[in-house]
């Protein structure tokens, strides 16, 4: 049995000694048929794939965090551990307060359904009534500036579309953790600014959040700490102008 963690008042996120295995195929599979012909037959292999090992940092209440790294280091695996998505191999995460995922894109949305249905779901999932949300739509609404399109199934929005209503309803919620991966490099400039406001606005209320990034640019115009994921293990973690530095020595070392 895991010892239970009590998080001091100031702390929202605890990660501590985290790791997570994964079953690959050891061999190449073409089409889903070899992939069947073979679970009949008890020939699939698999080998372990480590995709992070014992990480650990903590994060405190308003404080912003950058996860940066090369494709493949752990970055978005770690994001959904924190979201719940996950459970850990080894280790544990604690969290405190509300938590609005930012994952993926389109990640939580029903493509069949219209704008406006899909404000009324997302907010269920994160545990919010219809009377609450119905208080919220108009606001989720402006900020989405979707206004004529929230009728139409989300199946014709475009990507920019998705992420403006994706992040409108994440932060109109105002969650104590905001966990957000890659989503706010997607849609246009004014809406990225737009966000970037919004995520500073957050800041001031005291909203703690986690960014995924591989723009070093966003990483430092939005985040005050850093932690460098490399082949799934911290190699550096602080402020985020040293985590960025030590980053970008590794890169242009190899």
């Amino acid at each position: 049995m895991k010892d239970k963690i009590i998080l001091p008042d100031d702390v929202l996120i605890d990660v501590r000694n985290v790791s997570m295995r994964f079953n690959l195929p050891a061999e190449k599979i073409d089409s889903l048929k070899e992939y069947f012909v073979k679970l009949l037959k008890g020939k699939l292999k698999y080998k372990d794939f480590w995709a992070l090992n014992d990480v650990s940092f903590q994060v405190k209440r308003g404080e912003s965090l950058a996860l940066i790294g090369r494709n493949g280091a752990g970055k978005s695996t770690l994001l959904k551990l924190i979201s719940g998505i996950f459970e850990p191999t080894k280790g544990q995460i604690v969290t405190r307060g509300t938590i609005a995922p930012l994952l993926k894109l389109g990640a939580g949305f029903d493509y069949n359904a219209t704008g406006k249905e899909n404000v009324f779901l997302n907010g269920a999932i994160l545990g919010f009534s219809r009377k609450e949300m119905e208080r919220k739509y108009d606001s989720i609404v402006e900020f989405s500036e979707l206004k004529d399109f929230m009728n139409v199934p989300l199946k014709n929005y475009s990507s920019g579309m998705l992420t403006r209503l994706g992040f409108s309803i994440a932060v109109d919620v105002h969650p104590d953790i905001l966990l957000i991966d890659e989503i706010l490099a997607v849609g246009d400039i004014m809406f990225q600014k737009k966000c970037a406001a919004k995520i500073a606005e957050l800041q001031k209320s005291g909203t703690t959040f986690i960014l995924v990034t591989h723009s070093i640019n966003k990483a430092k115009e939005l985040c005050s700490k850093g932690v460098y994921l490399k082949k799934g293990t911290v190699a550096f973690q602080g402020d985020i102008n040293e985590v960025t530095k030590a980053y970008l020595s590794d890169c242009n070392n190899q």
